[in-house]
């Protein structure tokens, strides 16, 4: 008779090749589950309803409601495989209450002029720049950034860029998001492309010992962590007090063009989000948009009462 470990175990082989999900994904569901098959072990009782609606309670109170959430998740999709594979004649989950309220909290973006500040500073190193070395550091950091803020793409999904997802003649980039879903973005800034070109042409050997698109100097691909390191280095030459992360400039990206006027289901396309609902929140941070609209174009500026 299988062990709760044992169906953890065959349940991750299934979402693994079955459903093709990501190592990361599959990382996150193997800590969650494991960490509830601990849990279960003490009392031997895994799939009842009081063992689960108690250890809920023990993800409240010890967890911020995101994770929370990320983990229960985790384990209804684990229940509903053991019912679809018919290891269980009832999922327990079908009689728990698991909704809660989750606080909203804002997606932090980069104002317009600390970006153009960051940027322009990334540009004055690589003129400033000494050696070959640190020359070719600057045109691979100025090509990583100008594309994050150019496509809103994740860092994982920028790190994970192939030469072949690149194409230069038509100026695109293939991304294949969450869930392996793809999408092509279109890149039509010149100083962008100019930027990419620049950093092929002087990485074209390294990348194409690496196999990835963005290199570091071990030759091997470039690290979630690494371009974190970047970014807080530049920052700190920008003399920018604003803590800067790789996904800030995601959020900006979506921010700024929702106040450019840029329809909302277009910026849900281009970030690769499956349900509007997600894009949604970026219209609760447009605030200089709503200046301008209150300020300038109420119809009130119109009226003259006397």
């Amino acid at each position: 008779m299988n062990t709760i470990d044992d169906h953890i175990e065959i349940y991750l082989e299934y979402c693994k090749y079955r459903k093709r999900l990501d190592s990361k994904t599959l990382k996150a569901y193997r800590i969650d589950l494991k960490q509830y098959a601990t849990y279960s072990n003490t009392s031997n009782d895994h799939f009842s309803k009081s063992s689960l609606d108690s250890y809920l309670t023990i993800l409240h109170k010890q967890y911020k409601p995101k994770t929370v959430k990320r983990k229960i998740a985790s384990l209804k999709a684990f229940f509903h495989y053991l019912s679809y594979r018919e290891i269980l004649s009832e999922n327990p989950f079908d009689k728990l209450d698991i909704r809660f309220r989750e606080a909203k909290l804002l997606p932090k973006t980069i104002p317009f002029h600390s970006l153009q500040t960051f940027l322009t500073t990334l540009y004055t190193q690589k003129d400033l720049a000494r050696t070959d070395h640190q020359k070719r550091c600057c045109i691979r950091d100025i090509a990583v950034i100008e594309l994050l803020f150019a496509t809103g793409m994740r860092i994982s999904e920028l790190c994970s860029l192939r030469p072949q997802n690149i194409d230069l003649e038509n100026n695109t980039v293939r991304i294949y998001g969450k869930g392996a879903k793809e999408r092509i973005l279109q890149v039509g800034n010149p100083d962008v492309l100019s930027a990419l070109r620049l950093y092929y042409e002087t990485f074209r050997e390294d990348i194409e010992i690496c196999g990835y698109f963005f290199v570091n100097r071990l030759t091997h691909k470039l690290s979630d962590q690494s371009v974190r390191f970047m970014i807080d280095h530049y920052a700190r030459l920008s003399n920018l007090e604003q803590h800067i992360t790789p996904h800030m400039f995601r959020h900006s990206f979506a921010t700024l063009l929702l106040e450019q006027d840029v329809d909302i289901r277009y910026i849900q396309q281009m970030l690769g989000h499956s349900s509007i609902s997600t894009t949604e929140i970026y219209t609760h941070v447009s605030n200089g948009k709503q200046k301008d609209i209150l300020f300038h174009r109420h119809p009130r500026n119109l009226m003259e009462v006397k």
